[in-house]
């Protein structure tokens, strides 16, 4: 009996000793149900956010946010330094959102965005219209299927 304690709790302690806090580097990050991205959403994580994550398997890292939703997140879109919004020494205000700080932290912001435009210099009508593209999962399962690409199958 006292072995099965043990084990348990040589197991249980671990999966704590994996868990590390990690940030999100992109835009916005769908946790996923499943270690796929064909996976249902299960909930949507922002830039900087800080989430718990654990051990690393095919490029997919077992993920709990701070809404407690437990699911998984690719490994492009974490990064294991502190992604934090600044400007300046300290931290932002409600100024200005994380998509914003997300192209700001590129050399890239609205200002600059608009003048490009101003100028005629750039058209940001597609990169608009891309932008708002959402794929549904059955879309994307379908063109992998006819087209016998990898993932194609459920």
């Amino acid at each position: 009996m006292k072995i099965k304690i043990f084990m348990l709790l040589f197991v249980f302690a671990g999966s704590i000793a994996f868990a590390a806090t990690m940030s999100v580097q992109i835009q916005q990050a769908k946790v996923r149900a499943t270690p796929s991205q064909l996976g249902s959403v299960v909930d949507t994580v922002g830039y900087g956010e800080e989430i718990n994550a654990g051990e690393l398997q095919k490029g997919w890292y077992s993920v709990t946010t701070k809404n407690g939703k437990m699911g998984f997140l690719h490994e492009s879109a974490l990064s294991k330094k502190p992604v934090k919004m600044r400007a300046g020494t300290t931290d932002t205000a409600t100024g200005v959102s994380s998509d914003e700080v997300a192209l700001a932290g590129k050399g890239f912001n609205e200002q600059v965005e608009n003048k490009l435009k101003a100028d005629g210099t750039l058209d940001y009508t597609w990169v608009d219209r891309m932008s708002a593209y959402n794929i549904d999962p059955d879309q994307i399962l379908a063109f992998r299927t006819q087209g016998h690409l990898q993932g194609g199958e459920k």
